[in-house]
């Protein structure tokens, strides 16, 4: 009975395309594909992810004071709301285009985002490699190496003075040393905070306050804890790394080269970690059948999903990348993802805003203890990237 009703239902429908005039057939199908891509609005609207409100504690952190304790909770500098009142100024005198709006000077020359979710028995031993290399390389003591990149770009107007850059007003500025690092314990239940605070204690007065300690009152994931910390670095390069040290941190001499090299005129620059050329390896080869088949079937994703340039990243997902501080505001403020996939967004909102990346590749090795469950985790890595990428491409994100 059924089939014949529905055979009867199309016999119908035809006859009556049949006999319909071109121009209803016409009107007919611009109806259909209008009702179809408002429904689909719709639906990518419903179910694309909105980050939550920064709650007042998550604009805070802890740090050791001199005398060893712990110290009062403390306002993050925030350097999105000068820019905001900068670009304010600008539109209202309308003098707003693009490079009028310059971010504020950095105050170190490199800052460290360790995203932390219930890390206590890994965050130290990275921690400890990061804060050895961050000190011989970048400390207040060596303020002219070269070894793992320089201090020679100057801002755009700006002239050398006795070593100093000067702004484009001629008053001469020293160029930023030093580091910092800011642990964002993404709401973690174990003693992932007073891990990170033991190790900074253990630095000694002349480094412990370097460390800076963050806690999200409720998981945001990866990505959220990442964009969160990016929010409130202080460095003329900012890094995020994974806290279970699994990238070769002393790479990040490597990721700063090439990243300078690449720099535009603005100071703009982008250089992220890459496992590519590690594929072929013992350690990856290794890895179970279904875990190498989901890797190369999101890799295919990314190269038919996202525009020219991110499909060209070999390895978007490694969690080790560089940013100069003038590309912060093209980047930061209009990321939406905060789980795994928030990589591909920082990388597609970088090519959006032609800020050039550099992949390199560095050192890696597989660390027990991953959160990630490799079906379910690759599935919905799928599913975000397919609703990212549609929701940027109609409109419901957008950078106003």
């Amino acid at each position: 009975m059924v089939p014949a009703v529905a055979l009867d239902l199309v016999t119908t429908i035809t006859d009556a395309v049949k006999g319909a005039p071109p121009f209803m057939l016409a009107a007919y199908f611009l109806v259909s594909l209008f009702v179809l891509s408002q429904g689909f609005y719709l639906f990518i609207y419903s179910v694309a992810p909105t980050p939550r409100d920064i709650l007042r504690s998550e604009t805070t952190y802890k740090h050791i004071d001199d005398n060893g304790s712990i110290s009062s909770a403390k306002p993050l500098p925030y350097w999105k709301s000068a820019y905001d009142q900068r670009k304010r100024t600008a539109r209202e005198k309308g003098q707003l285009s693009d490079g009028t709006i310059g971010i504020e000077d950095a105050e170190v020359f490199m800052s460290l985002v360790v995203p932390a979710f219930n890390e206590e028995n890994r965050l130290g031993i990275m921690l400890r490699e990061a804060v050895d290399y961050l000190q011989k390389e970048y400390g207040k003591d060596k303020p002219d190496s070269t070894t793992n990149g320089t201090l020679r770009r100057r801002p755009k107007g700006a002239q050398e003075q006795n070593g100093h850059v000067a702004s484009a007003n001629g008053i001469a500025k020293k160029p930023p040393t030093g580091w910092e690092v800011l642990i964002i314990s993404d709401g973690s239940k174990d003693k992932t905070v007073d891990t990170a605070l033991d190790f900074a204690r253990s630095l000694g007065t002349e480094s412990a306050g370097l460390i800076r300690v963050t806690s999200l009152v409720e998981n945001r994931g990866k990505g959220g804890a990442v964009t969160h910390g990016m929010r409130h670095v202080r460095g003329k390069y900012a890094v995020f790394a994974d806290a279970d040290g699994a990238s070769k941190f002393e790479d990040l001499g490597k990721l700063l080269r090439e990243l300078q090299k690449i720099e535009d005129t603005d100071g703009r620059g982008m250089a992220v970690g890459s496992r590519a050329h590690l594929v072929g390896s013992e350690e990856v080869v290794k890895r179970s059948f279904l875990r190498n088949l989901l890797m190369h079937s999101f890799h295919l994703l990314l190269w038919m999903l996202t525009p020219p340039a991110t499909a060209a990243i070999r390895d978007t997902q490694c969690g080790f990348k560089l940013v100069s501080r003038p590309a912060l505001p093209y980047i930061i403020p209009y990321m939406h993802s905060e789980s795994w996939i928030f990589d591909v967004e920082m990388l597609m909102l970088a090519e959006a805003a032609t800020i050039p990346v550099a992949e390199v590749p560095i050192g890696w090795h597989e660390v027990q203890g991953s959160k990630l469950n490799v079906l379910w985790d690759s599935l919905g890595m799928a599913w975000g990237l397919f609703v990212l990428r549609a929701a940027w491409a109609m409109g419901v994100y957008n950078r106003t």
